[in-house]
């Protein structure tokens, strides 16, 4: 699997990054056996970028992640995980369901973008993971907290990198426009965009991406599938987790139409899509199961002919700005 410079830094990423929230039983649970099984595939097809976060499971993502990796070569893999919400013992019954894990409610989320906060939340991360180091710390959702994030939470983690702590600093946001701040106003290594570079909705090109490109600043894209209309776009499909309207439903299978017309699977044209742009680096794809670290690699080593990419254009289902791959692969 190819491997890519993240911007600026010295850290190289894997362009398939491995999303751990469904080892963490997002939505629904996973088995350690099952999530053991999940990162040995994808490290198998040549996954070495492997994401997680303290909010994924209420740590349980992390603990699997760690003890995966643990007796993998510490120097063949890059770890990321986040800042911002720190895990306070709770006295709950039931479970974390209404924050989408299918997890006992044994914690609960207290938001802190302060130096003190971020300083606990590695430490926490670290014995959760039970590796020595975190390669990539990103600031995850600080949107209704951004003054505290850039006066606090960022300098503490500039703090880390100096000392060496830290491989690099990004941030993580469904929003193309917040991170534009960040990119703008701080020295961030990479940002984490979810699901404002796709096939569906390119919001991410307006400032983010080029700006990104010209100070060298890596880009990791998640949520190329939109939460599931591009994987299988139907009525009724979701699209950033609410159901779809009917015409995004319908553009969808628009482009579904033309991916067939030229042999390509949908799935495969929108992990590829995001890699026209210079600036990204790495996709992530959230991954439960073998069987799906097996379907995304196998998908993104799919040809996709440079015709694909001119007929969407032609037929006003891209922009006819947006960059595309050049090559098949």
């Amino acid at each position: 699997m190819r491997q890519s410079r993240l911007g600026r830094s010295t850290l190289t990423v894997s362009e398939l990054a491995f999303g751990a929230a469904g080892i963490g039983n997002l939505f629904t649970p996973v088995t350690d056996d099952q999530a053991e099984r999940a990162v040995t595939a994808a490290w198998d097809a040549g996954v070495r970028y492997f994401d997680t976060a303290p909010h994924y499971g209420l740590g349980l993502s992390e603990r699997r992640l760690g003890a995966a990796l643990r007796d993998r070569p510490r120097d063949e893999y890059l770890l990321s995980t986040k800042v911002g919400r720190l895990l306070e013992p709770a006295d709950a019954d039931g479970t974390d369901l209404a924050a989408g894990f299918a997890v006992p409610a044994t914690h609960r989320r207290v938001w802190d973008f302060s130096a003190d906060g971020v300083r606990r939340s590695l430490a926490d991360s670290l014995e959760r993971l039970g590796l020595d180091r975190i390669d990539i710390a990103y600031l995850h959702d600080p949107d209704d907290h951004a003054e505290q994030a850039l006066d606090e939470a960022y300098p503490a983690l500039e703090r880390l990198r100096g000392e060496g702590v830290l491989g690099a600093i990004g941030v993580g946001m469904n929003q193309a426009e917040p991170l534009t701040r960040f990119v703008r106003d701080t020295d961030v290594d990479a940002v984490l965009l979810a699901g404002r570079y796709t096939l569906l909705d390119q919001r991410g090109l307006a400032g983010l991406l080029p700006l990104a490109a010209d100070r060298g600043v890596g880009v990791v894209i998640g949520g190329v599938f939109n939460s599931g209309l591009l994987a299988a776009p139907r009525p009724g499909a979701t699209f950033d987790y609410a159901t779809a309207p009917d015409h995004l439903v319908a553009r969808a299978l628009d482009i579904q139409t033309v991916c067939e017309r030229h042999g390509v699977p949908l799935r495969a044209a929108a992990l590829r899509f995001p890699f026209g742009h210079p600036a990204v680096a790495s996709v992530l794809v959230g991954t439960r199961s073998a069987a799906e670290a097996e379907d995304a690699a196998a998908l993104l080593q799919h040809p996709v002919p440079a015709g694909l990419w001119a007929e969407l254009r032609e037929r006003g289902l891209l922009p006819p700005d947006v960059p595309t791959p050049a090559r098949e692969r």
